[in-house]
C-alpha cells in the first residue's frame, strides 16, 4: 500500500472516481459545491490499483476533509488517509481537522470516533439545501435511513 499526494495529472481519474462514488463530479455539503478533482488530496495505491482517495481544503487554520473513500474495507486505507491529511494539516499550521457526514452514515460515526473525532454539531434538515445544489443526493441512505441532517465532526490538532 502506497500513499501519495494528488497531482494535476491525477485530475481525470479523481473526477471519474468521484462520479462513481458520489454520483456527480462535484459534492454539495453545508450549502457549498466542491469539485474534488480540483482540490489537494491523497491517493492510496496497491500495485497499480487505486484503493483509496481523500480530498481536503485549508481555510482559517482548519482543514476540512471534503471526500474520503476506501474501496477496500478493513485494510487500514481510511486510517492511512486520515494520518496523511492530519500531517498535512499540521504542516500548514492548522489547529482543527473537520468533516461533515450525513445522519444515515452510522459506519462513519464509528470510524471517525475511534480515531479521535467528536461530534460538534448537528445541522437538522441541511441536506434539503444541498439537494437544491445537487439533486443526485438520494432520499434514502445506508440501511434505508432517510438522509436529512448533516453531522459535523472534528479533531483538534
Amino acid at each position: 500500500m502506497r500513499i501519495s499526494s494528488l497531482t494535476p495529472a491525477d485530475q481525470n481519474w479523481v473526477r471519474q472516481k468521484i462520479v462513481e462514488s458520489w454520483g456527480a463530479e462535484f459534492v454539495a455539503v453545508h450549502g457549498t459545491i466542491y469539485h474534488p478533482a480540483e482540490l489537494p488530496g491523497f491517493a492510496v495505491r496497491e500495485a497499480s490499483e487505486i484503493v483509496g482517495l481523500l480530498t481536503y481544503l485549508f481555510a482559517n487554520k482548519a482543514c476540512e476533509i471534503v471526500t474520503i473513500d476506501a474501496w477496500r474495507e478493513g485494510l487500514g486505507i481510511g486510517t492511512a488517509l486520515l494520518e496523511a491529511v492530519k500531517e498535512a494539516a499540521l504542516c500548514e499550521g492548522c489547529h482543527r481537522l473537520w468533516l461533515v457526514t450525513t445522519n444515515d452514515n452510522t459506519h462513519a460515526f464509528r470510524f471517525y470516533q475511534k480515531r479521535g473525532f467528536v461530534i460538534t454539531a448537528i445541522h437538522l434538515h441541511a441536506v434539503e439545501k444541498d439537494r437544491l445544489l445537487k439533486p443526485q443526493i438520494p432520499l434514502l441512505g445506508n440501511d434505508g435511513i432517510p438522509i436529512r441532517d448533516e453531522i459535523e465532526m472534528e479533531m483538534w490538532l
